[in-house]
């Protein structure tokens, strides 16, 4: 399969050694020193995208996609505002989209037990729950994808949350705010060198705190998850979230 790598960083670079050990070829890499090669021809000399840019440049990544009816897989967050514009785009189009806050395979088995756990402890609302996400100090997005996704994973299970809000801590310092409601989930960030990503759920009680955490070691897992999605969205047309892959 010939890939072509919209976004070339710490991702890309690792995106772009499983997609060669799994026999694929790379025929473009596109980063901010040379968006000029981003053109309908280039792009035409791949079978799928894989799209790990920023927020500022993802739409216009999408669109260059789906304008040539090149497949895409896109992991970048941050562009979620223009989620239904972006779903209507593929569908008007018959393009093909997958997408993912997270395309590990361990996060997204987290996602779907997250939910799971929800729903248990809906039954005990003396339980006061929150999400802590922290990640490397280069990620240019608060919350992660990942922790909105598991925010929202918790308010469709969970009853006394409607919505979820987010604290930037300052430095690595916990600071919790005190304005925040009896309905709302707090998502804390927290932004510190070198973690790749961990992700804890917390619930608390006055007897007792049971956490569910799920800690990346290194980006492996997220290059696997996307590349796999590249194999899998290839030969597909319609508008896919990670979760299709799976059989949960």
């Amino acid at each position: 399969m010939k890939i072509a790598l919209l976004g070339y960083g710490k991702m890309g670079k690792i995106i772009e050694q499983i997609a060669l050990d799994r026999k694929h070829e790379i025929v473009l890499k596109i980063d901010y020193d040379n968006q000029h090669e981003l053109t309908p021809e280039n792009l035409q000399k791949a079978d799928v995208a894989i799209e790990f840019s920023t927020p500022a440049t993802v739409l216009g990544n999408i669109a260059q996609c789906f304008s040539v009816g090149v497949p895409i897989v896109v992991g970048t967050t941050g562009w979620y505002d223009e989620f239904k514009q972006v779903k209507q785009q593929c569908l008007d189009g018959n393009h093909s989209f997958i997408y993912a806050s997270n395309f590990s395979i361990g996060v997204n088995i987290f996602f779907h037990v997250n939910k799971l756990l929800a729903k248990v402890m809906n039954n005990y609302p003396y339980y006061e729950v929150q999400v802590e996400e922290i990640h490397h100090t280069q990620k240019l997005d608060a919350p992660s994808g990942t922790a909105i996704t598991i925010a929202e994973g918790i308010i469709e299970n969970f009853t006394e949350k409607k919505e979820w809000v987010n604290v930037l801590a300052d430095n690595g310092e916990e600071t919790l705010d005190d304005t925040i409601k009896n309905d709302q989930l707090l998502i804390e960030s927290l932004r510190i060198e070198n973690v790749p990503g961990t992700h804890t759920v917390i619930y608390d009680s006055e007897v007792d705190s049971i956490e569910f955490k799920h800690t990346a070691h290194n980006r492996n897992g997220f290059a696997l998850g996307a590349v796999t999605a590249a194999e899998w969205v290839a030969d597909k047309k319609g508008f896919y979230s990670v979760q299709d892959m799976f059989n949960f």
